[in-house]
């Protein structure tokens, strides 16, 4: 396997890529870019979202794809109050 690409979507608001990831053999070679727009293309109206591994946070904005200050995330059950 050379790349994968996991997502979760209602097709209509929302499309999650969960998991993104290409065999760093084969990495800079527009497999990842081609793994999202096939992502993206089954379903277009719905935004794609996704959290960037620390080590491929500069790769996204290089591919087009804006960063968004509207995430929020929640560790720990006991910080839910």
């Amino acid at each position: 396997m050379i790349g994968v690409a996991r997502s979760l979507t209602d097709f209509v608001y929302c499309t999650y890529l969960s998991d993104l990831a290409v065999d760093e053999n084969y990495q800079k070679m527009g497999i990842g870019k081609e793994l999202i727009r096939l992502t993206k293309e089954h379903s277009p109206n719905a935004k794609l979202i996704l959290l960037a591994a620390p080590k491929a946070v500069g790769y996204y904005p290089k591919i087009g794809m804006t960063q968004s200050q509207q995430c929020y995330v929640l560790d720990h059950m006991e910080d839910l109050k």
